[in-house]
């Protein structure tokens, strides 16, 4: 088995070594980016796109699959990061134990959701919680990058900063209290200690401290729509004419040609003249030139509590993981005519980004653009995307010392049009045109449009991780009335005198006043248990006999079942008999769970047909 896997491997090793090269290239700089973006630096998106390419790719189960930090991804580990930085007096290596441990989290929950087979559900998330969430993801890049791109850093700002002193103050001394409180020596009557504590806290501390609330007044979108009129008033012309020319060679080096990465030349263009004008420009973060170290604190200074907080958004980063990969598992077996193993993948993701976790760096998924430049350049195979993290280390380490010097406005500039291109404009375009039935209070909207601008308003200036369970939860809701609707518009409850299918047309006419019928055309579940309700109230008292046709009811919940059920007793209570035809599997088998059948529905109640039915009518009912 080894050595067919291994003559598989490297069955088309040119093709694969040119599309990893390439797709390697491509991630480069929208790694770096990621890094900056994401709050941990530009090595933590060269540790997640080297580490999460080579594991997901060797371990996945799309063949071609690129894998590594995308936008969505980083967008909800920004807010992750700063969650945690911010519970951590604003220090990002104290919190990075807690960051990384999330991070590592979400990969194993990957693992989890692939083996217990999840993989194949993820296809039912609803669209328009995918197109708002993605949208929104768009517009919180462009808000968050709008600052470093005119070169505005709110912590660098003095007059600023200089507001916040009084609340630093009052946060450090809510601080020194609470250390005495649990050290069991805070006493009301004699504040000497605390005291002798404050007398301690330098000019310094109190910056510090002010200088991480001004970075917290100014985080996310919110803020920085707050922080814009104050960032026109500070704008550094040298770092948003460096982030301008960026963004006009990655759109106008497009019409030239496709087959070179715009995103790339921009990266170097730009770097090369900030570097050899000597311009006065501000630097990203150093990038270490050696071999990537394992951060064994992730689990040595592992406690419950710092993660308990985050569970529900590690588990929402595995979601998100998870979809962006099997949504780009999909394009690929579009382009290769091939077919992805969903399970597969995301056991793999979930390796990739556990692993990448453990070295430092940011999580990822299957990256859409990556992906296609790997299959247009030949990669067929795993190795393809193996070789493009190790293309990706190689980078690392021999030119870490030069890619500290990419301009911070450049970056901002390549992020800025990450954000303008991950948004979903197939959805937006749509709205004008899709149906409106829905009432809003005296509006109409459509369903599908209030879903995708709640997601999207919400997940822009509220919550990542709510603003999808949100969209999910009222998504479900309206898909059950929608269905309950459909299903009570549907059915009926009529005399056979007043209306009859074409296999009803010779019933016997002395039966008809006395025979009603019921149709069931769709689901019995709790969203129509209502209706069929309303619908069994209509059979009158001189009914004797009510025939259900049960052939379109392919399935019935717990709530149908007691709702069947409630109706029978009535019925029975009545001295109205019941009888099935076409009841289909699954009904069948809830019902005779709770002895429906043969309770109230004796099997010989159970017809197959309409006919032999009305054959046991005529044989065992009485005639008026």
């Amino acid at each position: 088995m080894f050595s067919k896997f291994m003559k598989k491997m490297f069955s088309n090793i040119k093709g694969d070594a040119f599309g990893g090269i390439t797709a390697g290239i491509v991630a480069l700089p929208l790694a770096l980016a990621f890094g900056v973006s994401s709050g941990l630096g530009p090595s933590a998106g060269l540790y997640g796109a080297i580490f999460i390419s080579f594991f997901a790719a060797l371990f996945g189960g799309t063949s071609t699959q690129i894998s590594g930090p995308t936008a969505p991804m980083t967008a909800v580990s920004m807010v992750v990061i700063a969650g945690i930085v911010a519970t951590n007096d604003g220090d990002v290596e104290k919190a990075l134990p807690a960051i990384l441990t999330v991070f590592f989290l979400a990969g194993l929950f990957q693992i989890i959701l692939g083996l217990v087979g999840l993989g194949k559900y993820i296809r039912y998330i609803p669209y328009p919680v995918v197109s708002g969430f993605m949208t929104a993801i768009g517009l919180i890049i462009l808000l968050t990058q709008v600052l470093p791109s005119i070169g505005y850093y709110p912590k660098e700002d003095v007059a600023f900063v200089n507001t916040f002193r009084a609340e630093a103050q009052e946060v450090i001394l809510e601080n020194i209290l609470k250390e005495e409180a649990g050290e069991g020596i805070l006493v009301l009557e004699d504040f000497r200690e605390t005291n002798r504590r404050g007398a301690l806290i330098s000019a310094k501390d109190i910056l510090k401290e002010s200088e991480t609330l001004a970075a917290k007044e100014t985080a996310g979108a919110l803020g920085a729509i707050k922080a814009f009129p104050k960032a026109i008033q500070n704008i550094n012309w040298l770092e948003f004419l460096l982030a301008l020319g960026t963004i006009a060679i990655i759109y106008g080096f497009k019409r030239i040609t496709t087959k070179i990465p715009s995103t790339l030349v921009a990266l170097i263009v730009m770097s090369s003249i900030a570097v050899g004008f000597g311009l006065d420009y501000r630097t990203i973060q150093e990038i270490p030139n050696g071999i990537p170290i394992p951060k064994w604190e992730i689990f040595t200074t592992f406690t419950l509590s710092s993660i308990t907080p985050y569970i529900f958004t590690a588990l929402t980063l595995a979601l998100l993981g998870a979809i962006d990969s099997l949504l780009t598992s999909v394009v690929a077996d579009n382009m290769t005519k091939t077919k992805h193993k969903p399970n597969k993948e995301l056991v793999g993701q979930g390796l990739g980004n556990s692993i990448a976790a453990i070295f430092g760096g940011i999580p990822g998924a299957g990256a859409t653009i990556r992906t296609v430049v790997n299959i247009n350049a030949g990669g067929k195979t795993k190795l393809s995307g193996m070789i493009a993290g190790i293309m990706l280390l190689v980078v690392m380490l021999g030119l870490g010392p030069t890619a500290s010097k990419i301009p911070a406005g450049v970056l901002a500039g390549i992020l800025i049009t990450v954000g303008i291109g991950v948004m979903d404009y197939k959805g937006l375009k749509a709205i004008p045109y899709l149906p409106r039935d829905t009432k809003l209070g005296p509006f109409k909207i459509s369903s599908e449009v209030l879903i995708m601008l709640v997601v999207l308003l919400l997940s822009t200036f509220w919550n990542l991780v709510y603003a999808v369970g949100i969209g999910l939860i009222i998504a479900s809701l309206m898909f059950m009335k929608k269905i309950g609707d459909l299903t009570a518009e549907r059915s009926d409850v009529k005399s056979l005198k007043e209306e009859s299918w074409a296999d009803e047309l010779n019933f016997p006419s002395s039966l008809k006043e006395n025979v009603f019928i019921k149709h069931i055309k769709g689901p019995l579940f709790f969203g129509s248990t209502s209706e069929f309700q309303a619908l069994t109230q209509q059979i009158p008292e001189s009914a004797k006999i009510v025939i259900m046709r049960l052939g379109r009811m392919q399935y019935m919940d717990q709530s149908g079942l007691y709702a069947m059920e409630d109706m029978l007793q009535d019925l029975k209570k009545k001295n109205i008999e019941v009888v099935f035809i076409n009841l289909l599997q699954q009904p069948r088998y809830m019902m005779e769970r709770i002895d429906i059948i043969p309770d109230f529905i004796p099997k010989e109640h159970i017809f197959k047909n309409f006919n032999s039915c009305v054959q046991w009518i005529n044989e065992n009912i009485q005639k008026n």
